[in-house]
C-alpha cells in the first residue's frame, strides 16, 4: 500500500459538483498569504491598520466590479496575512430569470448537507473542471484568479519602484476558501465575522507573527 507523503504536493479540488458557480449567489471568500506572512499591516487596539500593500489590496478588491459587471463587492476585511470578503454574482437573474444557487433536482439534499456540516470548502482556483452553467456570467474561480494576478503584479511593481519587501515565491497561497451563503441569517453571520475579525485576531486560526 502506498503511504501518503506530506512532502509531495497532492492536487485536488473539492468544488461542489451540484453547485452552479456562475449562477446568482453570495459567497464568503478567504484568501491567505503564502506562508501566512503578514504583508498587509498590523492590528492596533482591535483595528486593522493597513500599510501601503494593504491599501493596494483594498483598491483591487473594489476593481472587481469594474472588471466583472456581474460581480458585486460586499463586506470585506483585510487582515495582516489574509483577506475575507463577501462576493455576489448577480448575472443569473438577468441571463436566465432564475435565482437558484444549485440544480433544482439536488437542492434539498445539498442544502441539508451544507447545513449539517457547516463547513467552508477549500477550492482549487486554477481548476479547469466543467461546472454547470459556467458560461453564464463570471465563474468564481476566474474572479479570484484575476484578483490574485492584479495584486501580485502591483506588488512586484512596488518591490521595483517603492522598495517593498520581496515575497518568497508568491504572494498568495495557491487555493482559497469559500462558503455558499444561502439566506439572510447566514449573510449576517458572515458579515459580523468580517467586522469582528480584527478584535479576534489573536484567537484567529490564521494568526501568525511572521511580520515582514
Amino acid at each position: 500500500m502506498n503511504k501518503y507523503n506530506p512532502n509531495i504536493h497532492h492536487r485536488r479540488s473539492v468544488r461542489l459538483k451540484e453547485f452552479d458557480y456562475s449562477c446568482e449567489g453570495l459567497y464568503f471568500i478567504t484568501i491567505c498569504c503564502h506562508e501566512r506572512v503578514c504583508w498587509f499591516g498590523n492590528i492596533e487596539n482591535d483595528n486593522m491598520i493597513l500599510n501601503e500593500v494593504g491599501q493596494m489590496i483594498r483598491k483591487w478588491y473594489y476593481e472587481l466590479e469594474n472588471k466583472f459587471p456581474d460581480i458585486k463587492c460586499h463586506e470585506m476585511i483585510i487582515m495582516p496575512n489574509h483577506f475575507h470578503c463577501i462576493i455576489q454574482n448577480i448575472s443569473a437573474s438577468k441571463s436566465v430569470g432564475a435565482n437558484l444557487c444549485v440544480r433544482p433536482d439536488n437542492f434539498d439534499c445539498l442544502d441539508k448537507s451544507i447545513n449539517q456540516n457547516n463547513t467552508i470548502s477549500l477550492v482549487d482556483d486554477v481548476s479547469k473542471e466543467n461546472i454547470k452553467g459556467e458560461h453564464i456570467g463570471s465563474p468564481l474561480h476566474c474572479v479570484v484568479q484575476w484578483f490574485k494576478a492584479m495584486t501580485t503584479n502591483e506588488y512586484i511593481r512596488g518591490v521595483k519602484q517603492l522598495g517593498w519587501e520581496p515575497f518568497n515565491g508568491k504572494l498568495w497561497q495557491r487555493n482559497y476558501y469559500e462558503h455558499i451563503i444561502r439566506n439572510g441569517n447566514s449573510y449576517i453571520r458572515f458579515a459580523q465575522y468580517i467586522n469582528n475579525n480584527p478584535s479576534n485576531w489573536h484567537e484567529d486560526k490564521l494568526f501568525e507573527e511572521k511580520i515582514v
